[in-house]
């Protein structure tokens, strides 16, 4: 009995020290290969600090606009005034025609235009509803949404006056029930700025986490092929002779590389750049703990499929786009069809980013994010096995591979054998 137990003691002794050779092995590995230093360390740094200062400026303001102005009248000139007095528009020039302002925005000069018809003012002396077109240029929503939210309080305000002047009412209360019967407040809840920034940035974040990790995971793997001498991705070592030692040594220096990079996403990143952060650290930490090993063992799994370096570059690149408007943040979740939905399931960035946006964004607690929490440590258990059969395999095809190559040596050296005794026969007696 006690030599059982002393036998036990000496397998966890030898495979936990198997796992830390391991850990330092890949941990070399990453050091030494310039490929997944940039994916692992410079793209996790520069990229959220690239993102975080192009949305930095949350909300735009002066957007020159070219005014078409057939009405020519004190209407028409009231109306251009206050949008040119609102601070996110500015009148740039009146022009002759449509064509020639569609010729100032072709040319980035004006981003918009005010066209006023010639019935303009006589439709609204008529007790008609009048019409203003406004064209924006739609390359950047920041532009747009200035343009078009000016020229809708600002139509809404003279629309209140000219009621007013119509009723004529009695009283002040009575006006201002004229002119608005039904108060309405905008109070944009979550994002104050109502800026871009606060709207995509925390979905961006978890995904460069997802994308970086399995980039670089999968370039890791691809050099341990090129440089083992078979391209194998398991060598033939005795460290290397159970599946839990590889699979969690390697584990490990991704976790202690990318326990960094996350709280430098989820934590310094929004605080830098002034962004929203409402989230608690005790629930970014449990959330982040099964996001992480997730994408890891979803990362390794990768790395098993694709042989070549670039291969997951090509791959993972050009899946990020749609992974984005997956999680439903940038796209309607209830527009995804079922197919897409279902398709969404298989990665980690789906929840993480749909919790980290209701925690550090809506400022939920861990109970508010419960159905994700469990979907992730759900979907870490389950890429721990799928990692752990597929190392398996390729533990054996590295057997496999050694044994023949052992059989082939050994079938060389025999016919060698074979023909050098009968080269012994043939030799003649001096």
């Amino acid at each position: 009995m006690q030599c059982r137990i002393m036998s036990i003691f000496r397998n966890i002794t030898e495979a936990i020290s198997d796992a830390c050779f391991i850990w330092a092995q890949e941990m070399h590995y990453v050091i030494r290969d310039e490929g997944v230093l940039i994916f692992f360390f410079i793209v996790p740094l520069a990229y959220p600090l690239l993102y975080s200062w192009i949305y930095n400026n949350e909300t735009v303001h002066e957007v020159p606009v070219v005014v078409v102005d057939n009405s020519h009248t004190s209407l028409s000139r009231q109306f251009i005034r206050h949008c040119d007095a609102s601070p996110d528009v500015k009148i740039l020039c009146y022009a002759a025609d449509l064509d020639e302002a569609k010729s100032l925005v072709s040319r980035q000069i004006a981003k918009g235009i005010y066209y006023i018809p010639s019935e303009f003012d006589i439709k609204v002396n008529r007790m008609e509803q009048a019409t203003i077109s406004v064209y924006v240029d739609m390359s950047l929503m920041l532009t747009y949404k200035a343009i078009y939210q000016t020229a809708m309080a600002v139509s809404q305000q003279m629309g209140a006056i000219i009621q007013t002047n119509v009723t004529r009412p009695a009283t002040k209360r009575e006006e201002q029930i004229s002119a608005q019967p039904l108060a309405v407040e905008d109070v944009p809840i979550f994002n104050p700025a109502g800026g871009y920034g606060s709207f995509v940035l925390p979905a961006v974040l978890m995904l460069i986490f997802q994308q970086t990790l399995v980039l670089g995971i999968g370039m890791s793997a691809g050099t341990a092929r090129e440089r083992n001498r078979y391209h194998e991705l398991i060598p033939i070592d005795r460290h290397y002779q159970g599946v839990l030692r590889i699979v969690g040594g390697k584990a490990l220096c991704y976790f202690m590389i990318y326990a960094i990079m996350g709280a430098y996403l989820t934590l310094a990143i929004p605080r830098l750049f002034n962004f929203v952060h409402i989230a608690q650290w005790s629930d970014l930490l449990a959330l982040m703990l099964p996001y992480s090993l997730s994408c890891i063992f979803f990362g390794m799994i990768v790395s098993c499929i694709v042989r070549y370096r670039e291969n997951v570059m090509l791959l993972m690149v050009f899946v990020s786009i749609p992974l984005l408007f997956l999680t439903g943040v940038n796209w309607p979740q209830s527009n995804i069809p079922s197919f897409w939905q279902s398709i969404s399931w298989l990665f980690p960035s789906t929840f993480g980013v749909r919790a980290f946006v209701r925690l550090n964004t809506m400022g939920g607690t861990l109970s508010d994010i419960m159905l994700e929490y469990r979907i992730l440590w759900g979907q870490a258990i389950f890429y721990f096995i799928i990692t752990s059969i597929v190392y398996r395999h390729q533990i054996y095809i590295s057997r496999a591979n050694a044994l023949e190559r052992i059989e082939h040596m050994g079938r060389k050296l025999e016919i060698g054998e074979k023909i050098r005794k009968r080269r012994r026969r043939l030799e003649l007696p001096s």
